[in-house]
């Protein structure tokens, strides 16, 4: 049985919260209880806040959100290793998808270098002078909501990253029929020219719209395109992942994770 439209958003904070690990007992060292545990939600807000606002987690105002800095930090840690950043998006994306507000029929694959930390995944970065840095790899559909996100070195060429982040694509319910998880059509810059490339999106039935290198100017799918970079640019507004700071690899891809949710619930809640 369909549950009505307005308790659909009800039933997805339901399915997120049982994802969520359990809250596992603290003590002292003196074996003393703990004490009570901060709530996930007020959690998840301080999280959010660190995401949105780039401060450091020791920076965290604690008095304004209940946990402290480092009970955020433990709890982002067990989050992020249960991959609860990755079934949150899905969530909001399946909400969408069965509201008929992902338009599939055209989807954009680009990338962004910022600078980080030396730790997973990083690399000299081609554009700054070889300092070390990451790359942030994305598609988005014809409105430019994010559907698939990754990381690697800043030194990685985008073309490696094409196959694994359309793989990457979970499948989302639609208004009608199967649940879909394959673009219609593919735009790309000249990055992305490679014939190995454009064979393996036929064999899945996608349509590629790839710039020619010395044939195609970049320009000419500026009008399909646009919206990617528009979509980087609302990345960039969570100032989190504009630096990488995170050593571990899975820590710096759950902020680029939890911006893409929060662009996807915004048009949600529209």
């Amino acid at each position: 049985m369909q549950r009505p439209r307005e308790n659909r958003d009800a039933s997805a904070a339901d399915h997120a919260a049982r994802d969520v690990p359990p809250a596992r007992s603290r003590y002292l060292p003196n074996g003393t209880d703990a004490g009570p545990r901060h709530g996930d939600r007020e959690v998840l807000a301080a999280i959010v806040f660190v995401a949105t606002s780039g401060c450091t987690w020791q920076q965290l105002p604690s008095a304004s959100f209940g946990p402290s800095g480092a009970t955020a930090h433990r709890r982002f840690a067990e989050w992020t290793k249960a991959r609860v950043w990755a079934k949150l998006h899905r969530l909001v994306l399946d909400e969408l998808g069965a509201r008929g507000e992902l338009d599939w029929s055209r989807c954009a694959i680009d990338s962004v270098n910022m600078r980080a930390l030396k730790g997973d995944l990083t690399g000299p970065n081609p554009v700054d002078r070889g300092k070390c840095g990451s790359k942030i790899h994305l598609i988005t559909e014809r409105t430019g909501l994010p559907l698939s996100v990754g990381i690697s070195g800043a030194n990685l060429h985008d073309s490696q990253g094409l196959i694994p982040l359309v793989k990457g694509i979970p499948p989302i319910r639609s208004r009608r029929g199967r649940r879909r998880r394959k673009p219609g059509k593919l735009h790309a810059d000249k990055e992305y020219d490679y014939d190995h490339l454009r064979r393996w999106l036929r064999q899945r039935g996608i349509t590629h719209r790839t710039a020619r290198k010395g044939i195609e100017s970049s320009q000419r799918l500026g009008r399909h395109r646009w919206t990617i970079e528009r979509t980087m640019s609302w990345l960039a507004g969570c100032r989190r992942p504009h630096r990488r700071y995170e050593r571990k690899a899975e820590h710096f891809l759950a902020f680029p994770g939890i911006a893409c949710t929060l662009i996807c619930h915004r048009r949600l809640t529209k």
